[in-house]
């Protein structure tokens, strides 16, 4: 993956910061960066235990808010609650596409009552 000079620069003040962890590392270097260079997003480009690379997002203060008040009522971290969310997206988008191929094969109706079917019937227990 080709870097470009702004990349690397940064990842390179990210090792001049004196910090615990990445995150913490790229967090301190855009509140220093922040008012002198146009930057929305710092990537660590240093792989976090899931092997993922790390962004540290500057949050609008609205948006920081209502992930704070929301992961508050479902009682998680805003993180966590960030991390449902986008999973529910995704199981979102993952059954409509399954959705869309099922009526490529059928009409709405036929679909509508097998899922009807399906949601009446109860769940057999597994034998112990």
């Amino acid at each position: 993956m080709p870097y470009h000079a702004l990349e690397i620069t940064l990842t390179r003040l990210m090792t001049l910061v004196a910090a615990k962890t990445p995150q913490r590392a790229a967090r301190r270097l855009r509140r220093r960066l922040g008012t002198r260079l146009p930057i929305d997003v710092i990537t660590t480009h240093y792989p976090d235990a899931d092997h993922s690379v790390l962004l540290n997002i500057s949050l609008p203060p609205a948006v920081h808010a209502a992930l704070t008040a929301g992961g508050r009522r479902a009682q998680q971290t805003p993180e966590r609650f960030l991390e449902l969310a986008e999973h529910a997206d995704r199981e979102t988008e993952r059954l409509d596409r399954a959705v869309r191929q099922l009526l490529a094969h059928t009409t709405p109706a036929y679909l509508l009552a097998a899922v009807g079917h399906a949601l009446t019937r109860l769940p057999e227990r597994p034998t112990p």
